[in-house]
């Protein structure tokens, strides 16, 4: 015999997007559960940097684009949250760096002059010398120069583990999910061998987004994947780096991000240009050599000798756009009961749940009165990937 559940909102897809929104609508009273197919945040999520943008990397040219004014304000919130005084409580989330970087390896870029003189940047970055920069860059040898930004860089496990904290009983892993129509309506889904009726259901499953609406029967809002090829590195002579490398173009050179191994050693986390178009064509033994030679370049004084080196392929879940350009906003599209989104980055999580709360709101949805949820099958936590990749 079925069970027969419900919920206000249904929510499917168990990464950042998910379980912050579904901690957001606890927050504002709403009942919601999360579905999840496979480890929470073991898609994109537990494949990102872990940086919370403030729009800075957007802005190289010295242009305000939309990106940057989109992004500008997240910093500041995710900051009040992880001090237990925002939006949600995510007090006792690991902070890997207060502040990300902007590390030039010798004379500036001439592109910068425009960049310091951008509205998007300014009075928020800092050029720090000696004993302030990164540890990585903490060495005679180096003669370049180093801004700092007012972003910060997470523990993405640390936080997958907060939100599923938050997330309380609300969480179902699905192996099968059918949509549940009553009177020609969609009325919630069938996942596995429950009925869960809801008063809205939520798609925020990455690249699995264009799956289930298939499911659906349904083609819009399309999907667009951005290739990455992200560079992995492990090695007992790596210092915490957190910096975008800057080049001469409009993308940062090299994008550094530093992760602690369950071992102790560090994991350095490779993407920028590097990670993009002529990455994404190399296979991994030649990204590797690449990886090598651009981080020898750049930082000769780190002996590589014992370093060990991986690859991972990520593909960035969105919106369709033309030429496949990046979304400057986190996206909602409804159809009366459902709402399909990407957040395009984990920065911007906290946008997506406004959008999706803004929609609750304009279409009147209330809280209401649902039995407790009983004991369910929970998904497992994610893996980080370097634990997967470098263990």
């Amino acid at each position: 015999m079925s069970q027969s559940l419900s919920t206000d909102v249904l929510i499917v897809g168990g990464g950042i997007a998910g379980l912050w929104l579904n901690a957001r609508l606890r927050r504002e009273g709403f009942s919601s559960l999360v579905l999840e197919s496979g480890s929470l945040g073991g898609g994109q999520s537990l494949k990102s940097q872990g940086i919370i943008h403030g729009g800075a990397k957007y802005a190289l040219h010295g242009a305000l684009t939309g990106a940057s004014e989109a992004i500008a304000d997240m910093p500041r919130r995710w900051r009040e949250a992880l001090a237990g005084e925002g939006e949600l409580a995510l007090s006792g989330v690991r902070v890997l760096s207060d502040a990300h970087y902007l590390w030039s390896p010798g004379s500036l870029a001439g592109n910068l002059t425009s960049f310091f003189a951008s509205k998007a940047v300014r009075g928020r970055v800092d050029q720090v010398k000696g004993d302030q920069l990164p540890p990585a860059l903490q060495d005679p040898s180096f003669k370049g120069r180093v801004y700092r930004l007012a972003e910060l860089v997470l523990d993405v496990p640390s936080l997958i583990g907060r939100l599923t904290e938050l997330a309380g009983e609300g969480l179902l892993a699905a192996r099968q999910i059918e949509p549940l129509y009553e009177d020609g309506e969609l009325a919630g889904l069938i996942v596995d061998n429950r009925v869960i009726r809801a008063q809205r259901v939520v798609l925020c499953a990455g690249a699995g987004n264009a799956g289930l609406l298939a499911a659906l029967g349904l083609q819009q809002p399309a999907q667009q994947l951005r290739p990455l090829h992200m560079v992995l590195a492990k090695g007992p002579a790596l210092r915490p780096l957190y910096a975008h490398c800057l080049g001469g173009g409009s993308k940062p050179r090299v994008t550094v991000t530093s992760h602690p191994a369950a071992d102790g050693q560090w994991v350095w986390y490779l993407g920028g240009d590097l990670a993009e178009a002529e990455g994404v064509a190399r296979d991994e033994a030649e990204q590797i050599r690449a990886a090598q030679k651009e981080m020898a370049a750049l930082l000769p004084w780190i002996d590589q000798r014992e370093t060990r080196w991986a690859t991972l392929r990520v593909d960035r879940a969105e919106p369709a756009q033309s030429g496949l350009v990046r979304p400057d906003n986190a996206f909602l599209a409804d159809q009366q009961r459902l709402l399909v989104g990407w957040p395009t980055k984990l920065a911007l999580a906290p946008d997506f749940a406004d959008r999706v709360l803004a929609a609750l709101r304009r279409d009147v949805v209330q809280p209401g009165n649902h039995p407790p949820l009983p004991e369910l099958p929970r998904p497992p936590l994610g893996r980080p990937v370097w634990e997967e990749l470098l263990s």
